[in-house]
């Protein structure tokens, strides 16, 4: 069975930074990727960042680009999110997630992902001003 676990959420300042944890387990085979997400209240859904197993491919969201990372440890299986001058509009619950499908483009993917993926239970990060 396939389980995503998030941690590392927490309150920081404005222009602070944080480091989200993603320990991905239950893969028979390798991954096809890991992307993170966030939601914020009132808001949608959004795809943040994800990174390609295969070539270590990453996309980003405009809103995070040159402000967030990702990357994984492959001996750890897991996968971090790192996030720096962050900003009062970054509050969100972060979830990552896998795709249960073959993707030919993941920055596709992280924009139109799927509910039916496989997702984590979300950790909150709060930005104070």
């Amino acid at each position: 069975q396939v389980q995503l676990v998030e941690s590392g959420g927490g309150l920081v300042q404005a222009g602070g930074s944080l480091r989200l944890s993603c320990v991905v387990s239950g893969f028979a085979l390798d991954y096809f990727a890991i992307g993170w997400f966030r939601q914020a209240p009132g808001k949608e859904r959004e795809g943040v960042a994800c990174r390609v197993n295969s070539d270590g491919r990453t996309y980003y969201s405009d809103s995070v680009k040159g402000r967030f990372t990702i990357s994984r440890d492959v001996v750890k299986n897991v996968v971090y999110l790192e996030m720096s001058n962050l900003k009062p509009e970054d509050t969100a619950v972060y979830y990552c997630a896998t795709p249960r499908l073959f993707y030919s483009d993941y920055g596709y993917w992280l924009q139109h992902f799927d509910d039916r993926d496989y997702w984590g239970q979300g950790t909150q990060v709060t930005v104070s001003s």
